[in-house]
């Protein structure tokens, strides 16, 4: 399996079972794309801003339900292994994405894994163990959380830099440089997280090191 980022707005995703996992799954996807959850009953959890929706379609009924909503995924989280598997082969049947939650390791054409993530602005970082262990995934991630702190303002003030250094007479050689200082530099990170000093005066005296360096 190959990550990749996927965009999911404006696009449906149907979820289909409303017990812990179904609703884990639908919090997850109801930050990004409309979500729907199909279960005959609900789990005392958070669903997010999913919309749920109170049926309990037998197998040969679940091609008529993805259908309705033209999903671009779908994921299969119902205690029914026999729901289970018509929501698979109904995803592929219409095209969509399918996110089969009973199940790990070997996986049919089309379907998808969905990763622990750490988010920071608009850096982000996904880990996956190939549905092998969830656990596992859970670990990492808490350890990335604390080494991600500050990447996305990170990311924000390089990509300025990028501009006003694309607009000066530095050579792209010069212009590399100086970025992959200032991201190597731990007193511009200091500066981010703690807001102790000013990151565009670290970043300013970084570059300058990096002149003195080429000189």
């Amino acid at each position: 399996m190959i990550p990749l980022v996927h965009d999911l707005s404006d696009e449906t995703v149907v979820v289909f079972g409303g017990g812990p996992v179904g609703a884990r799954k639908a919090r997850r996807f109801a930050r990004e794309a409309r979500t729907v959850v199909v279960s005959p009953a609900f789990a005392d959890r958070d669903f997010g801003d999913a919309e749920l929706v109170r049926a309990a379609p037998a197998p040969d009924e679940v091609p008529d339900w993805v259908e309705r909503f033209a999903p671009a995924l779908v994921v299969a989280a119902t205690d029914d292994d026999a729901v289970n598997d018509a929501v698979v082969a109904a995803a592929r049947d219409a095209g969509a994405l399918v996110n089969r939650a009973d199940r790990s390791g070997e996986r049919d054409a089309g379907s998808v894994v969905v990763p622990a993530t750490v988010e920071d602005g608009d850096v982000s970082v996904a880990i996956t163990t190939g549905g092998a262990s969830p656990a596992l995934s859970k670990h990492l991630r808490e350890r990335v959380e604390a080494e991600l702190a500050g990447a996305g303002e990170m990311a924000a003030l390089t990509a300025e830099l990028r501009a006003e250094l694309k607009a000066s007479d530095r050579s792209p050689a010069e212009r590399r440089d100086a970025i992959r200082a200032v991201v190597r530099d731990p007193s511009v990170w200091k500066a981010l997280r703690t807001g102790d000093a000013n990151p565009r005066r670290e970043v300013a005296r970084v570059i300058r090191d990096t002149q003195r360096g080429d000189s």
